[in-house]
């Protein structure tokens, strides 16, 4: 007597740079193509969760790109964006030097004092929720401080802005600086870059807009910066729709899609918790691992999304 209940039959979501066979997933494990189940690459829950990706990120998604019973191709970018745009307001920002060069100031002790460490806040969320206060986070500036290298250029391309003989630049949070040139080993591989501080110009104080300068840049003191293992992580394919139309996948795979490296990062990262997840300012969003991090003796970061 009852009529029968409707069926509503819709497409898969084909996701661009991505496989959702279990089977083929399989093949990335056991072949060790993968580091298990759980790698960041992987497009599973655990998988993406080791990768920063939230509930919510998730969510939106999903809402985003709707149901369709025609088959289709959603662009893996469209997945990036809604975990950028969740974590735009929850992730504190830091600052990390992925690539460290150490930079100089040498007139440092004549207008402070040697071994003077001058300390440096900077609010860790732009826009915090309304109706708390805007959490800050604190670090210090001394003689010697991490750049990444390719803040500095000895001869820059047309249009550079950061530091190169003759430029000012500031250091973000700290001081505005003046380039004056760089140290090289026998090969002509930098070593070093040399700068001078300009006095009264820290941020935030009285005066420190006086000197005008087209750039900041990242930093973090040589005297507390972290040691840290980040692993860069891109997509785990290069062709687009690696199994359509009958291909072999694994000829697909991209040899570059993870790059570990040992960064530098500001003083508050030592206390990261697994799973925390952070705007490393200029480079994306990261996230403390949730296997391998351990707050205050190994810090290892994930990149969630540039």
């Amino acid at each position: 007597p009852n009529p029968p209940p409707d069926q509503s039959v819709f497409a898969r979501r084909n996701l661009t740079f991505v496989i959702t066979s279990k089977r083929k997933l399989a093949q990335l494990v056991n072949e060790k193509k993968v580091h298990g189940w759980d790698d960041p690459r992987m497009p599973t829950i655990v998988g993406l969760r080791r990768r920063g990706y939230t509930p919510e990120s998730l969510q939106l998604f999903a809402e985003r790109i709707g149901v369709t019973k025609a088959d289709s191709w959603i662009d893996y970018s469209t997945l990036e964006g809604c975990l950028r745009e969740d974590l735009e307001t929850k992730a504190h920002r830091a600052m990390a030097v992925l690539n460290p060069v150490k930079l100089t100031l040498t007139n440092w002790d004549e207008v402070f004092s040697p071994g003077h460490l001058e300390p440096c806040s900077q609010p860790a969320l732009p826009h915090p929720p309304e109706g708390t206060e805007a959490p800050v986070r604190h670090f210090t500036i001394g003689k010697e401080v991490w750049i990444d290298r390719e803040d500095f250029e000895e001869v820059p391309p047309k249009g550079y802005k950061r530091l190169f003989p003759g430029n000012k630049v500031r250091l973000k949070g700290g001081y505005v600086i003046e380039c004056t040139g760089c140290t090289k080993d026998d090969s002509g591989t930098i070593t070093g870059v040399l700068a001078t501080v300009v006095p009264d110009t820290k941020s935030g104080t009285p005066g420190s807009e006086t000197v005008k300068v087209k750039a900041a840049i990242t930093w973090v003191g040589v005297a507390n910066g972290v040691s840290a293992e980040v692993r860069m992580y891109d997509r785990l394919f290069l062709d687009p729709q690696p199994d359509a139309g009958g291909k072999d996948f694994l000829e697909g795979l991209n040899p570059h899609s993870l790059k570990v490296i040992t960064a530098v990062v500001e003083p508050s990262l030592a206390n990261a918790i697994p799973d925390q997840k952070f705007q490393f300012e200029r480079h994306g969003y990261f996230v403390a691992d949730r296997v391998d991090h351990v707050t205050g003796s190994k810090p290892v970061f994930n990149l969630a999304v540039g």
